[in-house]
Formats: structure tokens, C-alpha cells, sequence
């Protein structure tokens, strides 16, 4: 099957592209040494884990049915943090992961004899911010609950910890990383020579086009030498980055002023990000308002009002029945989707290196029902 025969609403994994992410990751494991893992919080589409598992070294989670999915779908490495544990979580944890990090030392306390068998590790938070605008996806921004600062940390509890872990970057390039390095080492280097791994966290954008390898594999290579520390990374949209498509049917156009799509997908459903970042994702063979002949706002077919995905412009009259194919939809929004409205959740397809597409779930009215009671 061809994507453009695919029933609509429906994600689409591109494999190639997949693949040619992971073989960076893979460049820069090799080159560096360090271990890298899928962030799942970013990309859970365990349908794709045999395949991830070839070129990166196992998964992170942040929370229980997470780490279990990594545990179960990918079987190597498997790492968990969360700002807090609840008891009866942590009993299972222990159980199949291979690190734990702790985001405060009173969880550390209070957890502290039933972490027998896994490597115990600290978020700290650098106070670094490097995100401008970006305060809601900030771990570094002021009154930040995420990770301990320098002027909280409690030495006395470093027999207990093998590693120390800071996560804040988003969407960034290996510069950021450099300067938070700095932090890193002028507020929390003292303790990095008696531990065993440090853990740089997610949000580097590796396989972006323009991102600075070689000055990543050189901050990796500073750490490791300086402190003798091995070194970890948790990218996310790094290993899915513009590896997926949401397909998308019109269903009716609408003219009250504004030239309006009534699309078969969903802001608010189906790519919530684009609501609460806000952003403008990407779409296939589309322009800028007014770029090309035909401009349109794409919105959907929920009664929310402001479900509204944005304005694009094409180079021909768009009419019911005409297929759209967002891009970069591989990452997030298949894993923050939600069923407002009652309405459908799309299905998950994998497209293969010739174009081929195979589905790999089918949701119904029994996966909307089911959430509710």
C-alpha cells in the first residue's frame, strides 16, 4: 500500500528516515563512547524498537508504564526518572530498571533502602537557561521543581549516588550544551571525580542539518577525560526528528471570510503541541500565506474554535477528498494524542524504504469508550 492510500486520519513512521537518524547517533556512540538512549517520552512506538535497539543502547522513561514498555519492547538498558516515585511504582522499578535518578534528596531519603541492585543518580539543575522564550519547557527557569541546585545540594549523600543527571536543553544545538557544561562543572564539578556516569539528558537535536557534531563529541570527550565519568545521552526527537508523516483528508471547505479546510485531523486531538507551544508544523508541497495561488486556513472537525492548525497557501484549488501530509509527526504527537470530541485516534502506519506502507494499528470506538470507565 501507498501512503496516499492510506485511510485517513493516520501517522506514518518513515523507516529510511529513521534509519539514517539513528546511523548519527550511532557515529557519534562510536566516536565518542558514550551510551545513548531513546527518551520515550518523545517517541513510544515500540513497533520500531527491534530497529532502534541496532544502533542505540537501550531507553529512558519517566514513569513506570514507560520504563516497562522499554523493558519489554527493547530489552537493554533501562533508565528511569520522575520528580517523585509513589511506593508501590518504585517496588516494580527496581525490578527492571538499571538506573534510578532521584530529583530531590528528601526521595532519595525516603527510598533510600529499597534501591538495592540499581545505579543510583541525582538530577541537579545548573540554573543555565538557555531557551529565551521557551519558560514552560525551561528546567533551568526561575522557581524551576526540577532538579537540585548547588545551594541545596547535600554532600553527605554521595555515598548513595553513582551519577548525576541534568536535562536542559530543548530542540538545541551542541553550543547550548557547551555553555551548560560550564555550569555544570563550576557548580557541580567537585562532586563529578568520586562518581561513576553523568547523564546530559534530551533535548539535543543531533540529526538536525545543522547541528554541531563535532563540538558535541568534544564536550562528551571533555567529560569523560576530565572526570573520568561515563557519559550519557537521552536524546528523543533526535532519533524521530522529520521521521513521520500525519495524513490528513479535506472534507469540506468553508468561506465565512476566511477560506477554511475542514480536515479529518485535529490541533487540539492529534497534534496537540501545535496548541500549546504554539507552532506552525510543517506540510508537504505548501507555502507561507499568499506565497502561492490558493491560501486556506487548516482547521478540523472538532466544535472547538480555536482548533485551528494555521494558515498555508498551495498552488491549486484544494476541494474535498484531497490528501494533506503533515510533516515531522513522528515525534510527540503520537504519543500526547487524546480522543476530545469523541473523535477518532489515527492509525499507525510504517513505511518502508521503497515507499510501501503496512498498518500496525487500527484504533475504534472501544479505545474512546475504555478511557472513561
Amino acid at each position: 500500500m501507498r501512503i496516499e492510500d492510506l485511510k485517513t486520519p493516520c501517522y506514518v513512521v518513515d523507516e529510511g528516515k529513521l534509519e539514517e537518524n539513528l546511523k548519527v547517533l550511532k557515529r557519534v556512540k562510536d566516536n565518542t563512547g558514550c551510551t545513548i538512549l531513546l527518551a520515550q517520552k518523545a517517541f513510544s512506538c515500540f513497533v520500531e524498537y527491534p530497529l532502534i535497539g541496532k544502533y542505540i543502547d537501550g531507553t529512558t522513561a519517566s514513569g513506570l508504564f514507560e520504563a516497562r514498555l522499554g523493558k519489554e519492547e527493547m530489552g537493554l538498558e533501562n533508565h528511569v526518572f520522575a520528580p517523585a516515585y509513589k511506593e508501590e511504582d518504585l517496588k516494580e522499578l527496581v525490578k527492571i530498571c538499571d538506573h534510578m535518578i532521584f530529583n530531590s534528596f528528601s526521595q532519595l531519603e525516603k527510598h533510600k533502602d529499597s534501591l538495592e541492585g540499581v545505579s543510583v543518580g541525582m538530577r541537579i539543575n545548573p540554573e543555565c537557561s538557555t531557551q529565551e522564550d521557551h519558560a514552560i519547557y525551561d528546567p533551568c527557569a526561575p522557581g524551576s521543581r526540577l532538579g537540585v541546585t548547588a545551594e541545596n545540594f547535600k554532600e553527605e549523600w554521595l555515598p548513595y549516588l553513582s551519577g548525576l543527571h541534568f536535562h536542559t536543553l530543548c530542540e538545541q544545538n551542541s553550543d547550548d550544551l557547551k555553555k551548560t557544561l560550564d555550569a555544570v562543572e563550576e557548580k557541580f564539578g567537585k562532586y563529578l571525580k568520586g562518581l561513576s556516569w553523568l547523564n546530559m539528558g534530551g533535548g539535543h537535536h543531533i540529526t538536525r542539518e545543522d547541528y554541531d557534531l563535532e563540538l558535541l563529541e568534544s564536550c562528551i570527550r571533555h567529560m569523560q577525560e576530565t572526570y573520568g565519568v561515563k557519559v550519557y545521552l537521552e536524546p528523543g526527537e533526535a532519533v524521530a526528528l522529520n521521521a513521520g508523516y500525519l495524513v490528513t483528508e479535506v472534507m469540506d471547505v468553508v468561506d465565512n471570510g476566511i477560506k477554511t479546510l475542514i480536515l479529518d485531523a485535529s490541533a487540539s486531538c492529534h497534534m496537540p503541541d501545535v496548541l500549546e507551544m504554539p507552532y506552525r508544523p510543517p506540510l508537504k508541497d505548501s507555502g507561507q500565506p499568499g506565497e502561492k495561488a490558493y491560501t486556506y486556513r487548516l482547521s478540523s472537525c472538532t466544535c472547538l474554535a480555536g482548533d485551528v492548525i494555521g494558515d498555508y497557501s498551495f498552488d491549486q484549488e484544494m476541494k474535498p477528498g484531497d490528501k494533506l501530509y503533515f510533516m515531522d509527526m513522528a515525534i510527540y504527537s503520537m504519543v500526547k494524542n487524546n480522543t476530545f470530541n469523541g473523535m477518532p485516534l489515527p492509525s499507525i502506519a510504517v513505511m518502508d524504504q521503497t515507499g510501501e506502507c503496512r498498518v500496525v494499528k487500527e484504533f475504534g470506538y472501544e479505545d474512546f469508550k475504555n478511557r472513561l470507565s
